[in-house]
């Protein structure tokens, strides 16, 4: 019985006091990057938010182009489309919509709204699909080119965005004006929270509601690069150019299973000026940003987040490296980028500890003895648990200040179950990522492994209100 005993101690000692130290840096980590965005809204927060009506005049003239990848999205495509045709409030745009030849669905429901719609091109690719996303953008982004040799056509900005995305009417305006000054503007990402789905779908809405108002906020102010969203960005035609010069041709590279984020460190590190612009729509705090459903059940969620812990955390490390040497903040924010697996494995032993401890106080109470767990003879561990709460509570205050901003005070209270969700998917895709990474150190090429999405079946304009936090930007000069 007393080994027994000593053999649950030590299990909940061990494992808590490991998890306690690793729950504690990282708690740190995200305790600095608020302190960066606190003192920056003290010292900037008197300067005017960049709104619709004081966006800059275009200085140029010139077409905006839409890029679209499309692999087995029937479902979702002609509804993309229709409201995208809709809404867009743009006098000189065109929407590029890649598809494969053996994707009949996808290329006749593009088809159908092309034939009636000459702003839309469907471009099909050589090859069968999946390859990868990056694949696909390259066939579109050579598509572009001839268009606009043919046609004598300057394009002065391609967009980005996916075949389940809620444009906002007025984003292309954004993006003709601040293109000129920048060469690579990103819209806040506000994802829908579905109701029938509300912990798993909306856990992406508190994520990116915090992201997108103060970690990218934060990471942009830093001098740091700027990873992109995959969608609602606009990128400056020359600076693709340069990249598909260095590329034999192609600027997306297409053996990368999260080209945004690569493609957002190249452009920074080419010297782009970047800006995330968080542009206000109305006087009540809405923003221009892209609405969208995100998966909606655990093992859709697993399967797009494996692909992004894969692509950034563990092929991405092998495929971008870090920054300059002097190049501080960005090797913090890479750094933050590439801990995710670590801290699945801290999460785990902490949840092992928690569970142990559980057993411990149990089995102590039973034989009428005092819990050695976290009592006074092991100090460090009580010091770390007291620390770690105060830490865990400020965390999920700050996520609940920011979904709320964005999404109304009942997400915000939704936001506190959610964060467990997150915690378990998080639990669950980290061994997936690990082994489709060994796989790829094998040889196994990198395929295109998208999730199923749904569209909205009545985009209304009240889908496209997101509320803002305040200034991010300044109105440029």
């Amino acid at each position: 019985m007393l080994e027994s005993f000593w053999i649950i101690d030590g299990l909940a000692r061990e494992s808590l006091l490991f998890a306690g130290v690793g729950l504690f840096l990282g708690g740190i980590d995200d305790l600095l990057v608020d302190l960066v965005f606190i003192v920056r809204r003290i010292r900037h927060g008197a300067r005017p938010r960049l709104t619709l009506a004081t966006l800059p005049p275009p200085r140029c003239i010139g077409a905006i182009a839409v890029f679209v990848a499309a692999w087995d999205e029937v479902s979702v495509i002609g509804g993309m489309l229709s409201t995208a045709l809709d809404r867009y409030r743009h006098d000189d745009y065109r929407i590029y919509v890649g598809v494969y030849p053996n994707d009949r669905g996808t290329i006749d429901a593009v088809a159908a709204i092309a034939e009636h719609d000459a702003r839309v091109r469907i471009v099909i690719g050589p090859r069968d699909g999946p390859t990868t996303k990056a694949d696909c953008l390259n066939t579109v982004w050579h598509a572009l080119g001839r268009d606009d040799a043919r046609e004598h056509r300057h394009t002065k900005a391609i967009v980005l965005h996916d075949a389940e995305d809620v444009v906002h009417p007025q984003e292309l305006r954004v993006f003709d004006c601040l293109i000129d000054r920048y060469d690579v503007v990103q819209l806040p990402v506000l994802p829908l929270v579905h109701h029938g789905a509300r912990l798993v779908s909306g856990h992406y809405a508190d994520e990116f509601a915090e992201s997108h108002a103060k970690q990218i906020v934060v990471r942009t102010a830093l001098g740091a690069g700027m990873p992109l969203a995959g969608t609602g960005c606009a990128i400056a035609p020359d600076m693709l150019a340069r990249i598909a010069f260095a590329r034999g041709g192609n600027p997306f590279d297409a053996t990368s299973l999260t080209e945004d984020y690569e493609l957002g460190l190249r452009l920074a590190e080419l010297g782009a000026r970047c800006i995330f612009a968080r542009v206000a729509a109305d006087d009540v705090g809405a923003v221009v940003a892209v609405r969208a459903y995100f998966p909606g059940t655990i093992r859709e969620s697993v399967r797009q987040k494996t692909r992004w812990m894969n692509g950034i955390a563990l092929a991405g490390w092998d495929r971008t490296g870090w920054a300059r040497p002097r190049a501080f903040a960005d090797h913090w924010m890479r750094m933050r980028d590439r801990r995710a697996p670590l801290a699945v494995v801290i999460l785990a032993v902490a949840y092992v500890g928690m569970l142990a401890w559980a057993l411990s106080m149990a089995a102590h109470h039973f034989a009428g003895q005092a819990t050695p767990a976290l009592d006074r003879s092991h100090p460090i561990a009580l010091w770390l648990f007291i620390a770690n709460a105060v830490l865990l509570a400020w965390r999920l205050g700050s996520r609940m200040v920011f979904t709320g901003r964005s999404y109304g005070v009942g997400e915000a209270f939704w936001a506190l179950p959610r964060f467990i969700v997150g915690n378990c998917v998080s639990l669950l895709v980290a061994p997936c990522a690990v082994a489709r990474y060994i796989a790829m150190l094998r040889g196994a090429a990198p395929v295109w492994d998208k999730t199923r999405h749904e569209f909205p079946d009545a985009p209304a304009a009240s889908i496209s209100a997101c509320h803002g936090f305040g200034p991010s930007v300044p109105a440029p000069g």
